[in-house]
């Protein structure tokens, strides 16, 4: 029998086979190297991206921010303004008003009695004056409560005509103004 040697042959060939392993193993490496650098130059560039949008998210929402603070302000401004036209008309509204407390004052007034003081604080008036007797005070807060524009006499003080030393009595007397919502629309 002839003797084949093969083990040169199996040499070569694991040689071989280790050569082509460790080339595909550097191969694997060098991919897996590549497709590691690609997938972080990847996500870099997303999170760049985002940041970008992040970015432009901000400055458009410091630009809303700075309109709101403008219709904040443009709010405040309104309502001030609202409240002032408020307050013009009710002046508008109580200047006839005035007018009709010092005509009633005029009417209720009984003969024998002066007033000397006048004060309105809301829709309270308060009057002090002078009178003949208490029965002329009496009559004037008979008259305060029978008007139609005024109500609720109250006799805050009276002095005697003997204390006075003028022959008059003192005193002070306090009433509400009605408020009449149909005149000052239908003109006073």
């Amino acid at each position: 029998m002839a003797r084949i040697n093969l083990l040169p042959w199996r040499e070569t060939q694991r040689k071989r086979r280790q050569r082509q392993f460790a080339s595909a193993a550097i191969a694997a490496v060098v991919a897996t190297l590549v497709l590691g650098f690609a997938v972080h130059w990847h996500a870099e560039q997303l999170i760049a991206d985002q940041e970008a949008r992040n970015a432009f998210l901000q400055r458009e929402i410091d630009q809303l921010n700075l309109k709101i603070k403008e219709i904040e302000e443009l709010e405040k401004t309104k309502a001030g303004l609202l409240a002032r036209m408020d307050v013009i008309q009710q002046l508008q509204q109580s200047r006839p008003e005035v007018v009709r407390l010092f005509d009633e004052l005029v009417a209720t007034i009984p003969e024998g009695v002066v007033l000397t003081k006048v004060q309105q604080t809301g829709r309270q008036v308060v009057v002090e004056g002078r009178a003949q007797s208490n029965a002329r005070v009496s009559a004037f807060m008979r008259n305060v409560e029978a008007s139609a524009w005024v109500t609720d006499p109250l006799l805050l003080l009276i002095e005697a005509k003997d204390r006075t030393g003028t022959g008059l009595s003192h005193f002070r007397l306090q009433f509400s103004q009605k408020q009449r919502e149909g005149i000052v629309a239908a003109g006073g």
